[in-house]
């Protein structure tokens, strides 16, 4: 049996990371039976980032290779029918979901604007997680957020990288079906990983309000959401 180790659910979503709900999203899309463990230390996780599975006693990090493990052990045939050309958008989108990821980060543990509001939001939905813990993973992220190179943009800056990224996606995603078709692929969990953790969220961050303002992006967002559950 499969076992996914991921983030705890916020707000709706099964996981409050766009990496582990990328990999949640893809199992159910494949029917591939696991069970899902939410945690927030990242210590047993290969270099230290969730999210990560155990397969038949191996042990797998970063969502990439998991989706790459699963779809080659278990024959998936989600992406089967997909042409080289459709593969290379998967790999430019999923770097570009990774650049999405920071500045969405940014919006909950760097902005002050926002930080109050996701910290309550933590607080609230799960209460055995104590509020110095959060202070301390707030200056934790500020210096990965430095580091990386998002912590050192204004606001503003931050906001525009990730709406001019947002703006690619939503010239993508269909208003009808999903991404390369009428069924969905490893790209829509993939894209609804990061996507959901922006719209289900109360908070309106400017990634929130662009989001909510395309139809297309809801319809889809919405659509995997009801295809593969809590």
């Amino acid at each position: 049996m499969i076992t996914l180790y991921s983030y705890p659910e916020l707000c709706g979503v099964a996981d409050n990371n766009g990496y582990g709900l990328k990999v949640f999203a893809y199992l159910k899309l494949a029917a591939i039976p696991f069970v899902h463990e939410h945690v927030l230390d990242a210590s047993a996780a290969p270099r230290g980032q969730l999210p990560y599975i155990t397969d038949d006693g191996e042990v797998i990090g970063d969502s990439d290779t998991i989706i790459t493990h699963l779809a080659t052990k278990y024959h998936v045939a989600i992406d089967a029918e997909l042409t080289a050309a459709q593969r290379d958008t998967n790999h430019l989108v999923i770097r570009m979901l990774d650049d999405i990821y920071w500045v969405m980060s940014y919006s909950r543990w760097k902005d002050e604007a926002f930080w109050p509001a996701f910290r309550d939001i933590l607080l609230r939905e799960h209460t055995g997680v104590a509020p110095e813990d959060l202070n301390k993973a707030k200056e934790f992220n500020a210096l990965r957020y430095h580091y990386q190179g998002i912590g050192r943009f204004a606001p503003a800056a931050a906001y525009a990288r990730g709406l001019a990224d947002l703006r690619v996606l939503a010239d993508l995603v269909p208003a009808e079906g999903y991404v390369h078709g009428g069924t969905p692929t490893s790209i829509d969990a993939a894209v609804y990983g990061f996507i959901a953790n922006i719209y289900f969220y109360p908070i309106e961050t400017p990634l929130k309000q662009f989001v909510a303002s395309q139809p297309n992006l809801v319809r889809h967002c919405e659509a995997i959401h009801a295809a593969v559950g809590r």
